[in-house]
């Protein structure tokens, strides 16, 4: 299962990496627009709106907290710095990766990239269930993660109508 999220960003990778680096429970938190976190979220809970020197050190084999249940991590395996990020982590029987990609582009802008890659165990109607959800909820969190990196970078989009372009693909990968 392959889901890959993309949206355009005014900046260089240099000026978006220090956003990246800083995600995840208890460091700068996940991105969300700031109508959402005003609207859903405590304000003692919402997302750091500045890059945080505390959590710019990162290093292959860390450990970031994450959603999910209480000892849920993801597990640093990649740091290219500016241009990727690559997390691995299990769930129950079902492995994933998620990198953070960036792709310089034309005129100081730069294509983000999300990458989901999960190997399920389930097969039949349970696993098309399951991606078919899957899908839905990293669509979900894609954009509005997106959309939160894109305010704090502190730029609007380029262009009018810029979305999240999306790939899908229900085949089994490795992460």
């Amino acid at each position: 299962m392959t889901f890959d999220r993309f949206r355009t960003i005014v900046g260089p990778p240099d000026s978006i990496w220090p956003w990246l680096v800083q995600l995840g429970k208890g460091r700068a938190g996940w991105y969300l627009p700031g109508v959402v976190e005003r609207r859903l979220i405590p304000r003692s809970r919402r997302a750091a709106r500045i890059v945080d020197p505390r959590w710019q050190a990162l290093r292959v084999g860390d450990r970031i907290p994450d959603y999910g249940g209480r000892d849920e991590t993801l597990e640093v395996v990649t740091i290219n710095a500016p241009i990727a990020l690559v997390y691995r982590s299990r769930r129950g029987k079902a492995r994933f990766s998620w990198a953070l990609l960036l792709h310089p582009g034309d005129g100081g802008h730069t294509v983000v990239q999300l990458r989901f890659r999960g190997k399920l165990a389930s097969t039949g109607w349970r696993r098309r269930v399951i991606v078919t959800l899957g899908e839905f909820f990293d669509w979900a969190t894609s954009e509005l993660m997106l959309r939160g990196l894109q305010e704090r970078v502190g730029v609007g989009p380029v262009g009018e109508g810029v979305e999240t372009k999306v790939s899908a693909h229900n085949r089994s990968v490795a992460p």
